[in-house]
């Protein structure tokens, strides 16, 4: 199975992947802004990031169109206990 393009819509922010799957590409795409926000050391450039985080992101392929609803925590709960920066999405 061959990669597909798609562009991410990120309110007004336009990106384009690479992937197999829309939702992995989201995934693999938020997953690189949660690392560069744990990886800053700067106090005050985390949270200019944090308070930049999409909350809703559509995604858009040859055929499809998918969006999805982004919930950001700062600590995660449960199974995620002391992880910083994790998120959820849920397809709308």
């Amino acid at each position: 199975m061959a990669k597909r393009k798609f562009i991410i819509d990120l309110d007004g922010e336009k990106v384009e992947v690479e992937g197999y799957d829309p939702k992995k590409a989201l995934i693999r795409y938020l997953m690189k802004k949660r690392r560069s926000m744990l990886m800053t050391k700067d106090k005050e450039k985390v949270e200019k990031m944090w308070a930049k985080v999409p909350l809703n992101a559509s995604v858009s392929g040859a055929r499809s169109e998918k969006s999805y609803k982004i919930n950001w925590k700062r600590q995660g709960e449960g199974e995620l206990a002391g992880a910083r920066f994790v998120f959820e999405l849920q397809e709308i």
